[in-house]
């Protein structure tokens, strides 16, 4: 199985034998390779019903639930890292929804489109409309996303917070680019922090 390229970054950077929470975990991918290739003990936060069943069809330990709500009620460090992959931006209060990870996983993983790319902001410039892009591929109104990140502002929210930036990687398209320019050049950005 392939992974998406930054579920590919994430399981990559993950410690074999880790314990793990995806959160927004999907149909249960990341955590299924995390759990064959690097014997993590892998458990899943989904909102999607058919996700949760497709996911505990794998025979991965997935609940139905809603970050924005559910993840109050886990323990402090109760897992080595909590993900939050293509969710952030689909979330209510996601500043508190990241306060959640830092609190829950000794480290976190967050990965996002990045809506300054340079692709974005041309469609605006040039079109006047919402942007429909591989990353961003539905019209507005029909989009999840609720909340609209940038590469700078996330950064500039880790910094103000006082999180520590482990490390960080951006894609243009599915592959690597340089941190230099990913606020305008990076389609999705990927993140790793800790307290």
């Amino acid at each position: 199985m392939t992974l998406r390229p930054d579920l590919a970054i994430i399981a990559a950077n993950v410690a074999a034998g880790s314990r793990v929470l995806d959160v927004g975990c999907g149909d249960g991918a990341l955590m299924a390779a995390l759990r064959d290739t690097r014997q993590v003990d892998a458990r899943g936060l989904e909102l999607d019903a058919g996700d949760v069943a497709a996911a505990v069809g794998r025979g991965l330990s997935v609940v139905q639930g809603d970050a924005d709500t559910d993840l109050a009620d886990y323990p402090d460090n109760s897992f080595d890292y909590a993900i939050l992959s293509q969710t952030l931006q689909t979330t209510r209060h996601p500043d508190m929804v990241l306060e959640n990870l830092l609190r829950i996983g000794k480290h976190a993983f967050v990965s996002f489109p990045n809506f300054a790319h340079w692709r974005v902001r041309a469609s605006l410039l040039f079109g006047g409309r919402m942007p429909v892009t591989r990353l961003l591929p539905v019209e507005w109104y029909a989009t999840p996303n609720i909340h609209h990140v940038t590469v700078d502002d996330f950064r500039a929210f880790v910094q103000g917070r006082g999180i520590t930036l482990e490390g960080s990687w951006f894609l243009s398209g599915d592959q690597s680019c340089g941190s230099a320019m990913a606020n305008l050049f990076a389609e999705h950005a990927v993140f790793l922090l800790r307290r």
